[in-house]
């Protein structure tokens, strides 16, 4: 039994009525600066649809004397109206049935507006909106945008304007252009979901702000990037923030959705320039996993080695060419010209550069050609050029991308403009060219991890959440928002880190006791609400050998504490055995205003603050998310070994990263947590040092993405007896779904997926194995294997769309050996106890009209079936989802 996935249907209506209007309302004051600018574009755009205006007279609009005599309400209206006047329009576009609207000038309550009227609006201050499609150009534009197969989303009118002027001089157009405005309303998670599903678009940019909601812009941004290159630019982070962690944490939050980020509009347009026009080879295999292997071509050794230095400075690879490779290239040298990368042709040598480029894209070890071209005497350039753009057309998806660096400007600017008309990624600099193919690298990698299938093995935690929630309550119920160190690391231990053995102690003598039962060396610790770092005041000394030592420190401790800060609150010391001395390490759990609960890892130690050594990730993560996290700071060259240091145990380090993450999804009210130092070494890990702060009362986290439902786990018995679990699906069951495929019979795999698939994808695999657990639930029948393996027995999935959350479409299906247990029943079952519990309010499904054995099973759960009206072979099947 199976039932496909759609995104057609009635679900999708609102967001077309926004990004691509039937028909168009403009309501305007002619008083307004940005009405003049408005209504000139709209007018020369030949937008297709309906036109109409009300408020001036534009060329080819139909007037109008108020919202209540139009004939029909438009799908989208253009508001260029004094704050004062948008609520009473916006009403009466609401009463009419128009729901879309463009706010380009100011509108200090437009969220509100909108809550109030139902509307949804872009704004305020809102560039407009461009649909190359369907002639829209409802925006500021000063120049009109080119068609293309580029999306703009921005929430900056003069970045758009710069990015605009710029493509119309470098020929690259615009599938759309959406201008969020101040997001106070339809923001980016609306307009990506629409860009994800728009074959008109094939790389997407973003320009960001602000991020209204989180998890939705993390999910959908997500979807996207499945699909087409992501690039992401956000101005002023930096200033905002200058210790660099919210622009960090934004950067791990865009890996996450497989999104590239940019440093500024330089790199941005350098992205744009290479994703609009080229795309990485197909295939290649584990060799070309990283894409930054680069072959480089010139017609002058200097330009080349400007290259080459780009390029490991930026870090990429030159790639190692077979010598087979370079025989090839003998023809193309003068006599005893050496060969290798850079692969510089000689002077005079334009026209052989296409050539050359061609030859190198087409090796297998050859990721990206950088094609460098210098102006030469008695050298037809045009010749070169044109040769250039011959060779581009001519090249397959199987050869590797082309960037070309055509230096200087008299005549070269010329030929670059020819080169760019043609659709080349042509830019000025080797430096620029080389840019590119990072970039190229960079999307490629960044994607690939989003998708990437980790691999089975589940880290099973069972923490003690019951004594965490007391020690925490504890300390609000004391006034506290902070806990002490020794609690702290209670919560630690509770999640099953390895924490160091200790005591606290009221005084002196009572810490020479607990040293005397902890046994030496110890550490002794001053514990005071008033002390972060307790180090800087002299409140921690190691390596006390006996009680004697433990009571002359602590009173000599207390004298120093005292002297310095004679206000500290001294709630006592804590006594820890001294751990051997190993790797110290980092650990942190913190929040940022955007994006939320943030995990960052690296080198540890009082000089952990200035040594600017972290890698950051968002919660939840998995064992596979930590072991790269590690990997993406210095301090993993470190834990690899060195000179005399054995490698530490790496795994051991995943393990507390993923126990940390679970303490950020467990419990939201905690603001902070750090663990400094964390001890590792070959043998494992070793907590000693932790800090914990709450935060406000009645205040909680949002991770920007969704944690794993663990509570939606349960045993079901079929009806032969067995105990399955049922649950929902993670990454870690890639392996088990496609065996799962494979247990299906052809005719299954036809009824399910509308076409004879014989094998999953990689990329289909991780669509149906990583999903938003906001957005969709998909539930597996699962059968534990005595060697702990899981077996997936029968798959549910419930997919909401976002732009109409109320509805749902479902999907089933069950392996042939399980058929007549009732599984697909009660598969389906959770799907609607899932939906009631999240708000959907009818489930869809589309069924094969030859797949008998499912049009009875939906009819006999209730659901009522037709035929489709869009395709003769297809039924539709729906059911109400009663509360």
């Amino acid at each position: 039994m199976s039932s496909t996935l759609s995104v057609r249907g009635a679900a999708g209506l609102r967001a077309a009525a926004m990004f691509r209007p039937r028909s168009l309302l403009l309501l305007a004051d002619p008083a307004l600066a940005e009405t003049a600018i408005i209504a000139r574009n709209l007018a020369a755009g030949g937008f297709e649809g309906r036109r109409r205006v009300i408020g001036l007279a534009v060329e080819g609009f139909e007037p109008a004397s108020s919202i209540e005599s139009l004939p029909e309400p438009p799908d989208l209206a253009v508001l260029c109206l004094p704050p004062a006047r948008l609520e009473p329009a916006m009403a009466a576009l609401a009463a009419r049935g128009c729901f879309a609207a463009v706010v380009p000038g100011p509108a200090p309550d437009l969220g509100g507006i909108c809550a109030r009227t139902g509307m949804r609006a872009l704004g305020q201050g809102s560039f407009g909106l461009c649909v190359a499609a369907i002639g829209l150009n409802a925006s500021l534009a000063h120049i009109p945008p080119r068609p293309g197969k580029l999306a703009l989303v921005s929430q900056s009118a003069a970045l758009v304007r710069a990015v605009l002027d710029w493509a119309a001089a470098e020929a690259v157009g615009f599938s759309q252009i959406i201008g969020i405005g101040g997001n106070a309303n339809t923001g980016f998670a609306m307009a990506l979901d629409w860009l994800a599903r728009d074959a008109g678009t094939g790389a997407v940019l973003l320009d960001l702000r602000r991020i209204r909601n989180r998890r939705a812009f993390v999910s959908a941004a997500r979807a996207v990037a499945r699909t087409r290159p992501v690039v992401a630019l956000r101005a002023g982070g930096r200033a905002l923030d200058g210790s660099g962690i919210t622009d960090r944490v934004m950067e791990a939050a865009l890996r996450r959705a497989g999104v590239l980020r940019v440093s500024g509009l330089e790199d941005l347009l350098s992205a744009v320039e290479t994703l609009a026009r080229v795309r990485p080879r197909l295939g290649g295999g584990a060799a070309a996993q990283r894409g930054d292997r680069v072959a480089i071509v010139t017609n002058g050794i200097g330009l080349g080695h400007l290259a080459a230095d780009a390029l490991l400075e930026g870090g990429g690879r030159l790639a190692v060419l077979a010598s087979e490779s370079l025989a090839a290239f003998a023809a193309l040298l003068p006599e005893g010209w050496q060969t290798g990368n850079p692969l510089s042709l000689g002077p005079g040598s334009g026209p052989r550069l296409a050539e050359a480029a061609t030859m190198l894209a087409a090796l297998p070890e050859v990721d990206a050609v950088v094609a460098l071209h210098a102006p030469a005497p008695e050298e037809a350039g045009d010749v070169a050029a044109e040769a250039m753009i011959a060779a581009a057309r001519a090249g397959g998806q199987r050869a590797a991308p082309v960037l070309v660096g055509w230096a200087g400007q008299a005549t070269a600017g010329r030929q670059r403009q020819a080169m760019a008309e043609a659709g080349l990624a042509v830019f000025a600099t080797p430096e620029a060219a080389v840019r590119g193919a990072l970039h190229l690298a960079k999307d490629r990698r960044n994607r690939a991890a989003a998708a990437e299938l980790p691999p089975a093995e589940v880290l099973e935690l069972a923490p003690d959440r019951r004594s965490v929630r007391r020690l925490l309550q504890g300390a609000l119920t004391a006034g506290r928002r902070g806990l002490t160190e020794e609690e702290a690391l209670d919560v630690c231990a509770a999640y099953g880190v390895p924490t160091i053995p200790g005591r606290r102690a009221s005084g002196p003598q009572d810490a020479a006791d607990a040293a005397a039962m902890l046994g030496f060396p110890v550490v002794l610790k001053i514990l005071s609400p008033d002390l972060r770092h307790k180090s800087e005041v002299g409140g921690v000394t190691l390596g006390l050998a006996s009680p004697a030592a433990v009571r002359a420190e602590a009173e000599a401790m207390l004298a120093r504490v005292r002297a310095r800060l004679p206000a500290a609150r001294i709630e006592g010391f804590l006594v820890q055995r001294q751990a051997a001395r190993a790797l110290e390490l980092r650990l942190r759990l913190g929040d940022d205003p955007m994006f939320g609960p943030w995990i960052g890892f690296g080198q540890g130690g009082t000089a952990a603050d200035i040594l600017e050594d972290e890698a950051y990730d968002l919660p939840p993560l998995n064992l596979a998310l930590a072991g790269q996290l590690i990997g993406r700071s210095r301090t993993a060259r470190l834990m690899a070994g060195f000179r005399d240091h054995p490698a530490v145990n790496q795994a051991a380090v995943a393990d507390v990263l993923v126990r940390l993450s679970q303490i950020a999804v467990d419990f939201p009210e905690i603001e902070s947590l750090a663990i400094n130092p964390l001890f590792a070494d070959a043998q494992g890990v070793l907590a000693v040092d932790a800090h914990l702060a709450l935060r406000p009362p009645g205040e909680r986290g949002v991770l920007a993405i969704p944690p794993y439902p663990a509570e939606l786990s349960r045993p079901w018995r079929t009806r032969a007896g067995e105990v399955l679990t049922v649950r929902p699906v993670r990454p870690e069951d890639a392996e088990a779904h496609g065996a799962f495929f494979h247990s299906l019979s052809p005719e299954d795999v036809r009824w399910r997926f509308f076409s004879p698939l014989k094998e999953l994808s990689p990329s289909l695999t991780a669509r149906l194995t990583q999903i938003d657990y906001d957005r969709e639930i998909a539930f597996i029948a699962s059968r534990r294997h005595g060697d702990g393996r899981d077996e997936t027995l029968g798959v549910s999935r419930l997919i909401r769309d976002p732009s109409d959350p109320v509805k749902a479409e479902f999907a089933v299906a069950v392996s042939p050996a399980m058929k007549g247990q009732g599984l697909g029943r009660h598969l389906m079952e959770r799907l609607f106890e899932w939906g009631r519990a999240n708000g959907v309010q009818e489930v869809i499904g589309q069924v094969l009209a030859d797949n008998a054995p499912m049009l009875a099973f939906v009819r006999a759960l209730g659901f009522a079936v037709r035929r489709s009206p869009e395709e003769e072979d297809v039924m539709e099947a729906r059911l109400p989802l009663q509360g």
